[in-house]
């Protein structure tokens, strides 16, 4: 199975500086009995990090009940941790090459565990939104050390096959999230049970980070490359001005600030794209190579991931709103009605190697169009049955969904990466990992506008769940135009993945 942009071997980790700037040591390698013990150490970081970012989304109404959390609270936990997690990914790999991918491993996922315990013990909105936030950023920290750790520890044909395993932990730890969650929550009780969601992580964290300490090499080099803080602040700033607005302005009623912070945005994002082309043309090394985003496949690969993230991974989020807060099911039966795109994204990922390498390009362009028709669908079902929507009813759209997903996610890097040079891999993956995660925060942002902005309450059961059921036809019907968008920038990718970009 190919590996997706987030955990590329690069990893947003292994780029390939001028030998001006860089002074690498001797690369130590690791047996091999060592280096699964190692790769089984980091693998448990991919799966706490991914698992973050889907669990959340059957907690969201149980939080929303035990903090009074807002609409748009609801909207930073899963958008915030997305955002700060994509930020910190560049950064964290630069670091890892500077001072040593073990030591970034380590203070991430401290970061990322310590702030997971903050999220289960807040007792505010704002205390859990900054905790998440936090957490994100831990996630974004160590996340680039794993694939160095996968790179370091071998080589050739078991290189590919952790690289393998690493993709279905990936798959495995995003599909389960809602289920998991679910479980949780059902088994510890609504009340508590969110803080359970995030609590859990302190138990896998207090044994993984003495293991990681005990058995993972130490510094194999050191890389010293710039941070290009002035790229990061600008880059950050552009995408808060964006977010703030987009996730608070449906809620404030849309004042003058919000279109004020949309206009602070383009500018803000002028002046990046001029800093960054000053910056390579003096031979620095930016955070956004100029150089990468002018080649048109690579740079509508970025958007291309943008844009089918924001698609999907909203889709939980709208999911387990209306199960839960418009139909009063439990967040366990939430994550049952969930668990058959889950399963489709499973299946369909443990073959999307072979499909891309039978049909080309065609893989992406049919993982859209069934992830089309199957949203469509569920957007189908839930017009014609709402306020009684049966969980049965949307096993089939939902499975078709989930398989389009699954037949997309995987096979995106290589696509996007096809006609990449091999000297700019680590920075073309970690701008795509940025990518990936931008997207799934902008995506929270418009869908949760568009969900909550349109609810029009009125008293009795049943037309709550009719309000709920209307603006969740809404937001999928928006989670469409995303998917939409992916579809048409899939064909500014290469039609085949050249033989020398396959592992």
């Amino acid at each position: 199975m190919s590996v997706p942009a987030s955990a590329s071997p690069a990893g947003n980790a292994a780029h390939e500086p001028s030998p001006e700037r860089a002074t690498v040591a001797a690369p130590v390698s690791a047996p091999a009995g060592n280096g699964w013990r190692a790769v089984s150490i980091v693998l448990v970081g991919a799966f706490m990090a991914l698992l973050d970012t889907t669990i959340v989304n059957v907690a969201l109404p149980s939080i929303r009940t035990g903090l009074n959390a807002s609409p748009a609270s609801l909207e930073w936990i899963v958008s915030g941790y997305a955002l700060a997690y994509g930020l910190a990914l560049v950064p964290g790999g630069r670091a890892g090459d500077r001072f040593g991918h073990k030591r970034l491993f380590l203070l991430g996922l401290t970061i990322f565990t310590l702030a997971s315990v903050g999220c289960g013990l807040s007792h505010s909105q704002a205390e859990i939104v900054v905790a998440r936030i936090v957490q994100g950023l831990g996630a974004g920290l160590f996340f680039p050390s794993i694939s160095a750790t996968i790179q370091h520890s071998f080589t050739g044909p078991a290189r590919s096959k952790a690289f393998g395993v690493l993709g279905a932990v990936i798959g495995v730890s995003t599909a389960i999230g809602p289920l998991l969650g679910g479980l949780i929550i059902g088994g510890v009780g609504a009340h508590d049970g969110w803080r359970w969601v995030f609590l859990v992580n302190l138990f896998i964290g207090a044994v993984a980070i003495p293991m990681a300490a005990w058995r993972l090499p130490k510094a194999v080099s050191h890389v010293r490359r710039s941070f290009d803080p002035v790229g990061l602040g600008l880059l950050t700033g552009g995408l808060l001005l964006l977010l703030i607005p987009l996730v608070e302005g449906e809620q404030d009623g849309w004042p003058a600030w919000t279109w004020s912070c949309f206009g602070g945005c383009v500018v803000v994002f002028a002046l990046l794209a001029a800093w960054e082309l000053r910056a390579d043309k003096r031979g620095g090394d930016p955070l956004l190579k100029p150089g990468l985003l002018r080649q048109t496949s690579f740079s509508a690969g970025a958007v291309f991931a943008i844009a089918f993230f924001g698609g999907f991974s909203s889709i939980f989020f709208t999911l387990s709103i209306l199960w839960q807060e418009g139909l009063a099911h439990s967040a366990l039966i939430t994550g049952v009605v969930i668990a058959p795109y889950s399963v489709g994204t499973l299946i369909a990922a443990a073959q999307s190697d072979q499909l891309s390498a039978r049909l080309g390009r065609l893989v992406l362009v049919l993982g859209c169009l069934l992830l089309i028709i199957g949203l469509g669908f569920v957007v189908l079902v839930i017009h014609l049955t709402a306020p009684a929507v049966n969980g049965w009813d949307l096993v089939g759209p939902l499975l078709l969904a989930g398989l389009g997903t699954g037949m997309t996610i995987a096979p995106n890097q290589d696509f996007v990466l096809a006609t990449v040079p091999r000297a700019e891999a680590g920075t073309a993956a970690g701008i795509l990992s940025t990518s990936q995660r931008v997207g799934t925060a902008v995506g929270i942002g418009i869908i949760g506008t568009v969900l909550f902005g349109s609810l029009k309450f009125v008293p009795g059961p049943h037309m709550v769940a009719s309000a709920f059921a209307h603006s969740a036809q809404l937001a999928l019907l928006a989670n469409l135009g995303f998917m939409v968008a992916a579809l048409i920038l899939v064909l500014a990718l290469p039609r085949q993945i050249p033989q020398h970009a396959r592992r």
